[in-house]
């Protein structure tokens, strides 16, 4: 997961990997797809207008920190297990006034931290415009095959690699 993104060596989803009946939004080098199978809706990044994630959870590393001791320290005492990750909001414009919005799950363990999502934010932008294409986060993955969560730090500053040659 880096940023608002989960990456996989033939697939980003926009939040975590859908579950179950969960529709997912799914980003490739030539489209925007949002659920499977005979459900999905799809657009050529040619047709999609604006992409926004709303609901996103933020929080300061400081707060990140007490969230994950505090989840720790009750699930050692059996007071009460983790809740399940936030759920956000996608909301696909495209051509012709449509607008779909579909729940996609938090890929983070507790939030995200502001220059993580305005990273992610950004990104999604230069995909809309057409200056960035998702293959550069599929082409990172098979890069680095990454096998441990990235801490916040460093998934920022991969995030901010690719951002860097776009402004």
């Amino acid at each position: 997961m880096i940023g608002l993104f989960w990456i996989e060596q033939d697939k980003v989803c926009l939040g975590s990997p859908p579950v179950e009946e969960d529709p997912g939004v799914f980003l490739s080098t030539s489209r925007l797809s949002v659920g499977e199978g005979a459900l999905q809706q799809t657009w050529p990044w040619t047709d999609v207008t604006d992409l926004q994630v709303l609901d996103v959870p933020v929080r300061s590393a400081a707060a990140r920190w007490a969230a994950r001791v505090t989840s720790v320290v009750a699930a050692a005492l059996n007071a009460w297990g983790p809740g399940g990750p936030s759920m956000m909001t996608a909301v696909v414009c495209a051509g012709d006034d449509q607008r779909v919005e579909t729940p996609v799950f938090s890929g983070a363990a507790t939030a995200y931290t502001q220059r993580e999502v305005d990273l992610s934010l950004g990104l999604l932008s230069h995909f809309v415009r057409g200056s960035a294409s998702p293959a550069l986060l599929t082409q990172w993955w098979q890069e680095n095959q990454p096998s441990d969560v990235l801490h916040s730090q460093e998934r920022e500053a991969v995030l901010e690699g690719w951002m860097a040659p776009l402004r």
